[in-house]
Protein backbone atom coordinates (compact mmCIF):
# COMPACT_ATOMS: atom_id res chain seq x y z
CA UNK A 1 0.00 0.00 0.00
CA UNK A 2 2.91 2.40 0.90
CA UNK A 3 4.32 2.27 -2.55
CA UNK A 4 1.30 2.74 -4.24
CA UNK A 5 0.60 5.11 -2.37
CA UNK A 6 3.82 6.87 -3.16
CA UNK A 7 3.28 6.19 -6.75
CA UNK A 8 0.58 9.21 -7.77
CA UNK A 9 3.43 11.24 -5.33
CA UNK A 10 5.93 11.10 -7.74
CA UNK A 11 3.99 11.62 -10.73
CA UNK A 12 2.81 14.48 -9.20
CA UNK A 13 6.08 15.75 -8.41
CA UNK A 14 7.51 15.52 -11.82
CA UNK A 15 4.99 17.37 -13.26
CA UNK A 16 5.20 20.16 -10.52
CA UNK A 17 8.91 21.16 -11.86
CA UNK A 18 8.95 23.83 -14.39
CA UNK A 19 10.14 22.55 -17.88
CA UNK A 20 13.94 22.35 -18.87
CA UNK A 21 14.93 25.12 -20.94
CA UNK A 22 15.60 24.95 -24.43
CA UNK A 23 19.55 25.77 -23.69
CA UNK A 24 19.75 23.02 -20.99
CA UNK A 25 18.16 20.53 -23.43
CA UNK A 26 20.94 21.58 -25.98
CA UNK A 27 23.77 21.24 -24.03
CA UNK A 28 22.08 17.67 -22.51
CA UNK A 29 21.81 16.53 -25.87
CA UNK A 30 25.53 17.63 -26.82
CA UNK A 31 27.36 16.20 -23.77
CA UNK A 32 25.92 12.59 -25.65
CA UNK A 33 28.17 13.46 -28.93
CA UNK A 34 31.30 12.04 -28.30
CA UNK A 35 33.04 13.18 -31.47
CA UNK A 36 31.57 16.83 -30.85
CA UNK A 37 32.84 16.44 -27.27
CA UNK A 38 35.76 15.46 -28.32
CA UNK A 39 36.25 18.29 -30.92
CA UNK A 40 35.52 20.48 -28.33
CA UNK A 41 38.05 19.12 -26.27
CA UNK A 42 40.53 19.63 -28.90
CA UNK A 43 40.02 23.39 -29.58
CA UNK A 44 40.17 24.02 -25.94
CA UNK A 45 43.30 22.24 -25.72
CA UNK A 46 44.39 24.28 -29.42
CA UNK A 47 43.50 27.71 -27.84
CA UNK A 48 45.42 27.01 -24.74
CA UNK A 49 48.18 26.09 -26.76
CA UNK A 50 47.71 29.43 -28.81
CA UNK A 51 47.87 31.29 -25.87
CA UNK A 52 50.64 30.49 -24.03
CA UNK A 53 52.75 29.07 -27.60
CA UNK A 54 55.68 32.07 -26.48
CA UNK A 55 56.01 30.26 -23.75
CA UNK A 56 55.56 26.33 -24.59
CA UNK A 57 58.16 26.77 -27.56
CA UNK A 58 61.74 25.45 -26.95
CA UNK A 59 63.14 27.82 -29.50
CA UNK A 60 62.44 31.66 -30.75
CA UNK A 61 60.70 30.90 -34.17
CA UNK A 62 62.84 33.31 -36.01
CA UNK A 63 65.81 32.10 -35.00
CA UNK A 64 68.75 30.50 -36.92
CA UNK A 65 69.96 27.04 -36.34
CA UNK A 66 73.67 27.30 -37.96
CA UNK A 67 74.79 23.91 -40.18
CA UNK A 68 70.98 22.56 -39.34
CA UNK A 69 69.20 23.12 -42.71
CA UNK A 70 66.48 20.82 -43.58
CA UNK A 71 67.20 18.17 -40.58
CA UNK A 72 64.60 15.33 -39.98
CA UNK A 73 62.19 15.26 -36.58
CA UNK A 74 64.75 13.69 -33.54
CA UNK A 75 64.87 14.94 -29.37
CA UNK A 76 66.24 18.43 -30.14
CA UNK A 77 63.89 19.40 -32.99
CA UNK A 78 60.87 17.43 -32.42
CA UNK A 79 59.67 18.44 -35.85
CA UNK A 80 62.64 19.45 -37.61
CA UNK A 81 63.91 22.43 -38.89
CA UNK A 82 63.09 24.28 -42.72
CA UNK A 83 65.26 25.28 -45.55
CA UNK A 84 66.46 28.19 -43.36
CA UNK A 85 66.67 25.98 -40.00
CA UNK A 86 64.06 27.43 -38.12
CA UNK A 87 62.23 24.97 -35.39
CA UNK A 88 59.47 23.98 -37.23
CA UNK A 89 57.67 22.71 -33.81
CA UNK A 90 57.99 26.27 -32.34
CA UNK A 91 57.00 27.68 -35.94
CA UNK A 92 53.74 25.43 -35.83
CA UNK A 93 52.92 26.48 -32.38
CA UNK A 94 53.36 30.38 -33.19
CA UNK A 95 51.64 30.26 -35.92
CA UNK A 96 48.50 28.74 -34.22
CA UNK A 97 48.41 31.90 -32.71
CA UNK A 98 47.65 33.48 -35.60
CA UNK A 99 45.69 30.83 -38.09
CA UNK A 100 43.17 30.83 -35.05
CA UNK A 101 43.00 34.66 -34.19
CA UNK A 102 42.58 35.59 -38.00
CA UNK A 103 40.02 32.66 -37.71
CA UNK A 104 38.01 34.00 -34.91
CA UNK A 105 38.35 37.70 -36.21
CA UNK A 106 37.41 37.24 -40.03
CA UNK A 107 34.31 35.36 -38.58
CA UNK A 108 33.46 38.00 -36.08
CA UNK A 109 33.33 40.58 -38.58
CA UNK A 110 31.39 37.88 -40.82
CA UNK A 111 29.10 37.73 -38.68
CA UNK A 112 28.56 41.33 -37.53
CA UNK A 113 27.86 42.23 -40.80
CA UNK A 114 25.85 39.19 -41.82
CA UNK A 115 23.75 39.51 -38.91
CA UNK A 116 23.02 42.84 -39.43
CA UNK A 117 21.85 42.99 -42.85
CA UNK A 118 20.22 39.83 -43.17
CA UNK A 119 18.14 41.34 -39.80
CA UNK A 120 17.45 44.29 -41.67
CA UNK A 121 15.92 42.84 -44.78
CA UNK A 122 13.98 40.24 -42.59
CA UNK A 123 12.34 42.01 -40.58
CA UNK A 124 11.70 45.47 -42.57
CA UNK A 125 11.21 43.58 -45.77
CA UNK A 126 9.81 45.76 -49.10
CA UNK A 127 12.32 47.63 -51.22
CA UNK A 128 15.19 47.28 -48.05
CA UNK A 129 15.13 43.50 -48.40
CA UNK A 130 15.35 43.55 -52.06
CA UNK A 131 18.28 46.19 -52.21
CA UNK A 132 20.15 43.75 -49.80
CA UNK A 133 19.14 40.45 -51.40
CA UNK A 134 20.32 41.61 -54.85
CA UNK A 135 23.65 42.55 -53.88
CA UNK A 136 23.75 39.33 -51.56
CA UNK A 137 22.97 37.65 -54.90
CA UNK A 138 25.61 39.54 -56.81
CA UNK A 139 28.46 38.88 -54.29
CA UNK A 140 27.44 35.16 -54.44
CA UNK A 141 27.60 34.83 -57.68
CA UNK A 142 31.55 35.86 -57.74
CA UNK A 143 33.67 32.70 -57.07
CA UNK A 144 34.91 33.17 -53.14
CA UNK A 145 38.37 32.17 -53.73
CA UNK A 146 38.63 34.29 -56.79
CA UNK A 147 36.68 37.46 -55.06
CA UNK A 148 39.36 36.91 -52.07
CA UNK A 149 42.63 36.67 -54.45
CA UNK A 150 41.19 39.74 -56.17
CA UNK A 151 40.72 41.91 -52.97
CA UNK A 152 43.85 40.60 -51.30
CA UNK A 153 46.04 41.72 -54.28
CA UNK A 154 44.59 45.18 -54.14
CA UNK A 155 46.00 45.64 -50.47
CA UNK A 156 49.36 45.43 -48.84
CA UNK A 157 49.61 41.69 -47.64
CA UNK A 158 49.27 41.04 -43.99
CA UNK A 159 47.18 40.22 -40.82
CA UNK A 160 44.72 42.95 -40.67
CA UNK A 161 44.23 42.48 -44.65
CA UNK A 162 43.96 38.84 -44.35
CA UNK A 163 40.57 39.96 -41.57
CA UNK A 164 38.95 42.27 -43.50
CA UNK A 165 39.30 40.29 -47.28
CA UNK A 166 37.47 37.73 -45.35
CA UNK A 167 34.83 39.37 -43.67
CA UNK A 168 34.10 41.91 -46.30
CA UNK A 169 33.42 38.44 -49.31
CA UNK A 170 32.33 35.88 -46.75
CA UNK A 171 29.31 37.80 -45.53
CA UNK A 172 26.55 36.23 -48.00
CA UNK A 173 25.05 32.94 -46.33
CA UNK A 174 24.76 34.74 -42.99
CA UNK A 175 22.65 37.62 -44.06
CA UNK A 176 20.34 35.15 -45.46
CA UNK A 177 20.22 32.37 -42.88
CA UNK A 178 19.54 35.43 -40.19
CA UNK A 179 16.41 36.85 -43.37
CA UNK A 180 15.12 33.64 -42.95
CA UNK A 181 15.06 32.92 -39.33
CA UNK A 182 14.09 36.75 -39.14
CA UNK A 183 10.94 36.24 -41.46
CA UNK A 184 9.37 33.03 -39.43
CA UNK A 185 9.65 35.00 -36.08
CA UNK A 186 8.47 37.74 -37.26
CA UNK A 187 4.87 36.43 -37.81
CA UNK A 188 4.49 34.31 -34.26
CA UNK A 189 2.23 35.97 -31.57
CA UNK A 190 4.44 37.48 -29.40
CA UNK A 191 6.36 39.68 -32.08
CA UNK A 192 2.79 40.72 -33.39
CA UNK A 193 1.39 41.21 -29.41
CA UNK A 194 5.40 43.60 -28.86
CA UNK A 195 4.21 45.70 -31.84
CA UNK A 196 0.86 45.74 -30.77
CA UNK A 197 2.14 47.26 -27.36
CA UNK A 198 3.99 49.99 -28.81
CA UNK A 199 7.54 48.00 -28.70
CA UNK A 200 10.29 50.05 -31.14
CA UNK A 201 11.49 48.25 -34.17
CA UNK A 202 14.99 48.06 -32.65
CA UNK A 203 13.76 46.80 -29.61
CA UNK A 204 11.35 44.19 -31.02
CA UNK A 205 14.84 42.95 -33.29
CA UNK A 206 17.34 43.02 -30.49
CA UNK A 207 14.90 41.68 -27.41
CA UNK A 208 12.69 39.46 -29.28
CA UNK A 209 13.98 37.90 -32.78
CA UNK A 210 17.61 38.06 -32.29
CA UNK A 211 17.70 35.49 -28.93
CA UNK A 212 15.61 33.21 -30.89
CA UNK A 213 17.65 33.21 -33.91
CA UNK A 214 21.08 32.71 -32.25
CA UNK A 215 21.20 28.77 -32.01
CA UNK A 216 21.32 29.02 -35.87
CA UNK A 217 23.98 31.79 -35.48
CA UNK A 218 26.10 30.06 -33.31
CA UNK A 219 25.93 26.96 -35.47
CA UNK A 220 27.16 28.94 -38.48
CA UNK A 221 29.60 30.86 -36.91
CA UNK A 222 31.57 27.51 -35.77
CA UNK A 223 31.23 26.02 -39.18
CA UNK A 224 32.68 29.37 -40.18
CA UNK A 225 35.50 29.09 -37.68
CA UNK A 226 36.81 25.92 -39.86
CA UNK A 227 36.21 27.83 -43.31
CA UNK A 228 37.78 31.23 -42.16
CA UNK A 229 41.00 29.19 -41.04
CA UNK A 230 40.98 27.49 -44.20
CA UNK A 231 40.70 30.46 -46.38
CA UNK A 232 43.37 32.58 -44.33
CA UNK A 233 45.84 29.26 -44.83
CA UNK A 234 44.94 28.96 -48.54
CA UNK A 235 45.76 33.44 -49.29
CA UNK A 236 48.86 32.62 -47.12
CA UNK A 237 50.23 29.89 -49.04
CA UNK A 238 49.42 31.99 -52.21
CA UNK A 239 51.63 34.53 -50.67
CA UNK A 240 48.40 37.08 -50.18
CA UNK A 241 47.74 36.42 -46.56
CA UNK A 242 49.76 36.37 -43.58
CA UNK A 243 53.65 37.51 -44.25
CA UNK A 244 57.06 35.98 -43.32
CA UNK A 245 58.74 36.01 -40.86
CA UNK A 246 55.21 35.84 -39.12
CA UNK A 247 54.28 32.30 -39.06
CA UNK A 248 51.23 30.94 -40.31
CA UNK A 249 50.23 27.52 -41.14
CA UNK A 250 49.19 28.98 -44.60
CA UNK A 251 52.66 30.28 -45.50
CA UNK A 252 54.44 27.75 -43.76
CA UNK A 253 52.94 24.80 -46.13
CA UNK A 254 54.37 27.53 -49.03
CA UNK A 255 57.82 27.39 -47.84
CA UNK A 256 57.56 23.57 -47.18
CA UNK A 257 56.10 22.50 -50.91
CA UNK A 258 59.42 23.17 -52.10
CA UNK A 259 61.26 20.81 -50.52
CA UNK A 260 59.07 17.84 -49.88
CA UNK A 261 61.19 15.26 -51.31
CA UNK A 262 64.26 16.32 -48.86
CA UNK A 263 62.25 17.62 -45.73
CA UNK A 264 58.34 16.35 -45.69
CA UNK A 265 57.78 17.79 -41.98
CA UNK A 266 58.51 21.23 -43.20
CA UNK A 267 54.74 20.71 -44.67
CA UNK A 268 53.26 17.73 -43.24
CA UNK A 269 53.40 19.06 -39.60
CA UNK A 270 51.48 22.78 -40.80
CA UNK A 271 49.06 20.57 -43.06
CA UNK A 272 48.23 18.18 -39.74
CA UNK A 273 47.13 21.14 -37.55
CA UNK A 274 45.13 22.66 -40.47
CA UNK A 275 43.46 19.37 -40.94
CA UNK A 276 42.94 18.56 -37.07
CA UNK A 277 41.54 22.43 -36.56
CA UNK A 278 39.04 22.30 -39.10
CA UNK A 279 38.16 18.75 -38.17
CA UNK A 280 37.65 19.60 -34.53
CA UNK A 281 35.30 23.14 -36.22
CA UNK A 282 33.16 20.96 -38.17
CA UNK A 283 32.83 18.36 -35.22
CA UNK A 284 31.68 20.86 -33.07
CA UNK A 285 29.18 22.68 -35.38
CA UNK A 286 27.82 19.05 -36.30
CA UNK A 287 26.91 18.93 -32.50
CA UNK A 288 25.70 22.11 -32.26
CA UNK A 289 23.44 21.87 -34.93
CA UNK A 290 22.13 18.36 -33.37
CA UNK A 291 21.70 19.65 -29.79
CA UNK A 292 19.32 22.72 -31.32
CA UNK A 293 17.41 21.07 -33.56
CA UNK A 294 14.85 19.77 -32.10
CA UNK A 295 13.70 16.66 -34.28
CA UNK A 296 17.80 15.42 -34.61
CA UNK A 297 17.65 16.21 -30.84
CA UNK A 298 14.77 13.79 -29.95
CA UNK A 299 16.12 11.03 -32.53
Amino acid sequence: MAETAATPALGIDRLSRPPESQLRLAWRSFRRNRLAVAGGVVLLLLYVVALFAPVLAPYDYRAFNPGQPLKPPSAQHWMGTDRQTRDVFSRVLVGSRVSLAVGFAAVSLIMLIGITLGAVAGYLGGIVDNVIMRLTDIMLAIPLLFLLIAAAALFTPGIRTTVIVIGFTSWMTTARLVRGEFLRLKALDYVLAARALGASTPRIMARHLLPNALPAIIVQATLWLSYAILLESSLSFLGLGVQPPTPSWGNMLADGRVDMRMGWWVAVFPGMAIFVTVLAFNLVGDGLRDAFDPWRRER
